[in-house]
């Protein structure tokens, strides 16, 4: 708190300015220069601020992240502002106009809220936390649309709001959590609040099992640039039981359509790769359907096809080998198509990617793919390349 409000005084934001491009290796001489004209206190807070909005540019974008301000734990946790930028989307199309953002963090939901045109009460218990997201308001210049309260969320009134959004804790002091119910608060008691609420969503891991999920909620996965973000469950949106997959950017949403698990059959001449939103969503199914494909093993979300045909949600790839493993023959495969660029996927297999280049020592202009997979239970290698 205390280096929060050295940082918020004109001498600590013209110092944050000054060291904002300050290089990791540099920080020793310039904080040794600064410190000739400045207090070692705010040198320091400065510094590591600069630090903390440098690791954040990945997930605010650099404008943002250099205006915005940081804890160590706000920069892990908080939602990718194309993540929230779309969640708020959907909320403002579903005509929320207010929403109590419960376990607010730093604030990075509460200001996607707040550009969609949101009213937010945005509540966090911890005070520093508190303090940085309502100085994030501010300094992107939303502070009318947001309300910052430092209280326990299980004690806030949000009979006033339209939706109610929980983002509860999923770390502790031993790294991830993975229990629902370790969260911070307890997932049952954010399905509780969803349920007294007009409308409501709750962010949650992706890999919630399917059974925990409430039978009136609407499940979404969502990924940006092909990495799993997170998983939500909505309430009140008219849809229950619906599971669907959001990849961004976009949105392009894939709709579950009940279909049952996609037959096995021969590896043809394309492999298609879901996106890991698909997967988690279990919606490889609806993929195959839409592909005329089927898997490759009961137990490998891997869809072949005879044809290729444009889908969103799976990377297509060109299938020109299939190889029973052995590391021997793929060597010998590679070194006659002279592959110097290889990628390794593997789904199914024990073996390290790393490991298998070591071995396998590419060389040459070419590039391709190996798949390190099963095929009808046997373990195989796929060569190919992106169709």
């Amino acid at each position: 708190m205390n280096d929060l409000a050295l940082l918020l005084t004109p001498e600590g934001r013209a110092l944050l300015d000054e060291v904002r491009d300050t290089a990791p290796a540099d920080e020793l001489a310039v904080a040794t220069r600064l410190r000739r004209d400045h207090p070692a206190e705010l040198v320091s807070a400065a510094l590591g601020q600069a630090r903390l909005r440098q690791r954040a540019v990945t997930k605010f974008g650099a404008a943002d992240a250099g205006r915005m301000f940081f804890t160590p734990n706000g920069v892990e946790q908080s939602t990718r502002s194309s993540v929230a930028a779309y969640r708020a989307e959907r909320f403002r199309a579903l005509g929320v106009t207010s929403v109590a953002d419960l376990c607010c963090g730093i604030g990075g939901d509460a200001v996607a809220l707040a550009r969609a045109g949101i009213r937010v009460l945005a509540v966090d218990r911890d005070p520093v936390t508190a303090a940085v997201a309502r100085a994030n308001a501010d300094a992107l210049g939303l502070g009318e649309l947001i309300e910052v309260r430092e209280a326990d969320v299980t004690e806030v009134d949000t009979a006033g709001y339209d939706a109610v959004f929980v983002d509860p804790a999923r770390r502790g002091g031993r790294g991830r959590i993975f229990d629902p119910e370790a969260y911070s608060p307890p997932l049952s008691w954010a399905i509780g609040a969803a349920r007294t609420a007009p409308r409501a969503a709750l962010k949650i891991a992706p890999g919630i099992p399917h059974e925990a999920i409430p039978a009136e909620a609407e499940a979404e996965w969502i990924s940006d640039g092909g990495d799993v973000k997170e998983a939500v469950l909505w309430f009140g949106t008219g849809t229950p039981g619906a599971v669907r997959a959001t990849l961004l950017p976009g949105p392009r949403t894939l709709l579950g359509r009940g279909l049952p698990d996609p037959g096995v059959r021969p590896v043809g001449r394309y492999l298609y790769e879901p996106d890991g939103a698909v997967i988690r969503a279990h919606l490889v199914a609806e993929v195959a359907a839409d592909l005329d494909g089927g898997l490759i093993d009961p137990t490998i979300a891997y869809v072949t096809a005879d044809a290729p045909r444009p889908t969103a949600y799976a990377s297509a790839y060109e299938i020109t080998d299939q190889l029973p493993f052995n590391v021997k023959k793929l060597k010998a495969l590679l070194r006659e198509r002279e592959v110097g660029t290889l990628t390794v996927k593997k789904r199914g297999s024990a073996v390290e990617p790393e490991e298998l280049r070591k071995k396998v020592k590419p060389q040459g202009p070419n590039a391709a793919t190996v798949f390190l997979t099963r095929v009808a239970g046997a373990p195989t290698m796929l060569v190919g390349r992106p169709a």
